[in-house]
């Protein structure tokens, strides 16, 4: 024991000093957090409390714990969610956590980086989900699927550098709505934009706009401004940044680290400034330049035929086409979209900040062919809802507001208002439960009738059936609005059909 403890602040020591010197040589930041991280888990093993280990509790870096409050926010918020991806015809799915590592390679670009990979465990090499999209093409080809509506919730994995604050997690959901098959254009697109809008207006998060773009005048824009092809994906990496980073720092990444010419460069500047509706798309469909490419023009045509659909569905003013959209993943083919809050305008400044992306998504037609043994094509379509963001935001304005969460749908407490009726609360209690109704009862023989009327309050009950002597002898309950403290009695046989009345329970 002495030996192992004398091993270990030896380690601890070393761990201290490779901690300073990485803060000395000003190391990244991730980098000492990780090393510091090790130094508290080698503190916490060398520490003993009447010869038991010291745990060091704390979570892995970039996720959380939820109690009660932020589920009960959670919760609603998937219900409101689920509910719209129901309305819209959506079947559900579920696919593994983890995958083949070759499912997941190459297809995130740049973010392939942040994959998560896991020891080899008996001859496959595994990496987690970096998403539901490609699981979902993995799904789609290995099933032989052509034709499906589908939604997916589920967690997926990162290596990124959190911003816990922002909802920007390691581990977090996604809830993903996906339409596959052959259709007519731009008609599934479309209604994936009205799901976005029906749900950002149902959870009240506040003022949204919905950009749009198409990977399609992208490349074109791209062609025509000069870019080699080869370098196509990495200036829209590059442009993808937009919403994070000012103009000048993009430019001098495009021209400084991937080497596109100053030219290139300021083409790109003029094209992406642009942003508005129906009449940029007219106005680009007469540029001289990018009405001559095939692509350009292509995509341009699809645009025209969406906003005229979202019209049809009274969104448009909501959706901003904004050639500045690029969204960084390989496998998107067509139309591109993202969901962004507005923050309050002041009176100095022309029009709104946004304060973050709270959706996304777009076309990928050739996902699953890349799958499909003979490459056969699955066109598809989809959005993901940034749920982590939107709960944030909804914490934040519950904190701020004060409101009080109810974390329990208990609809009745069963409560005595003598001594020595334990018998009697527990005979009613279990009639309310076979009957579906949400009840409690104190675990308690003799509680005070005052401590149980306490409890209610505090938990948000709001109702209680009391039960007495007198009660028992006229086969009534007394039943009490917690927030009125009206007491009225019920016929014990009519009980199940007032509290279901009273809490709205069909």
């Amino acid at each position: 024991m002495a030996t192992e403890a004398a091993a270990l602040a030896e380690a601890l020591r070393l761990q201290a000093d490779t901690v300073r010197r990485l803060k000395q040589e000003q190391a990244g930041t991730e980098e000492v957090a990780e090393q510091v991280a090790k130094l508290l888990e080698l503190k916490g093993r060398l520490g003993v409390d009447d010869g038991r280990p010291r745990f060091l509790l704390k979570t892995p870096k970039g996720t959380r714990d939820y109690g009660p409050k932020q589920m009960a926010i959670r919760e609603k918020v998937f219900s409101t969610i689920i509910s719209c991806f129901k309305r819209h015809g959506a079947e559900v799915i579920d696919t593994p956590v983890f995958e083949l590592k070759e499912t997941l390679t190459g297809k995130y670009g740049e973010d392939s980086k942040l994959i998560y990979d896991l020891k080899d465990q008996g001859g496959e090499l595994l990496s987690l989900r970096y998403d539901l999209t490609v699981p979902f093409a993995r799904y789609l080809a290995m099933n032989k699927i052509t034709n499906i509506k589908r939604y997916h919730i589920a967690k997926v994995y990162r290596r990124d550098n959190p911003a816990m604050t922002r909802g920007r997690y390691r581990e977090f959901y996604q809830c993903d709505f996906d339409i596959a098959g052959q259709f007519d254009p731009m008609i599934p697109d479309a209604e994936c934009l009205k799901i976005v809008y029906e749900i950002l207006s149902a959870l009240q998060l506040g003022d949204f706009l919905i950009k749009v773009n198409d990977r399609r005048i992208l490349d074109g824009m791209f062609a025509v401004c000069g870019v080699p092809d080869s370098k196509f994906r990495t200036i829209c990496s590059s442009v993808d940044k937009l919403d994070k980073v000012m103009w000048e720092d993009v430019r001098s990444e495009m021209v400084g680290e991937k080497g596109l010419s100053t030219e290139a460069a300021d083409c790109i500047g003029e094209y992406v400034r642009l942003h508005g509706g129906l009449d940029l798309v007219e106005q680009l469909l007469q540029d001289p330049e990018l009405s001559q490419n095939k692509l350009a023009r292509e995509g341009l045509g699809d645009m025209k035929l969406l906003f005229e659909y979202l019209m049809l569905f009274g969104i448009a003013d909501k959706i901003s086409f904004d050639l500045s959209l690029a969204r960084g993943l390989d496998y998107y083919t067509g139309v591109i979209y993202e969901a962004v809050l507005l923050q309050q305008q002041n009176d100095h400044e022309e029009e709104p900040a946004t304060v973050g992306s709270v959706a996304g998504g777009g076309r990928y037609d050739g996902l699953v062919g890349m799958f499909d043994p003979k490459g056969k094509k699955v066109p598809c379509v989809g959005v993901s809802i940034g749920i982590e963001r939107i709960f944030s935001i909804l914490e934040q304005k519950m904190e701020a507001s004060k409101e009080k969460i109810r974390t329990t749908d208990t609809q009745v407490l069963v409560a005595s208002a003598q001594k020595k009726l334990l018998e009697e609360r527990l005979k009613l209690i279990s009639e309310l439960w076979d009957s579906g109704i949400k009840a409690e009862v104190l675990y308690k023989k003799n509680p005070k009738l005052l401590n149980q009327l306490q409890y209610c309050e505090d938990t948000g009950i709001p109702l209680v059936a009391i039960i007495g002597e007198q009660e028992l002898k006229d086969g009534v309950i007394k039943l009490r609005d917690v927030a009125t403290r009206e007491e009225v009695d019920i016929r014990r046989e009519n009980l199940v059909e007032e509290i279901k009345k009273r809490t709205c329970q069909p």
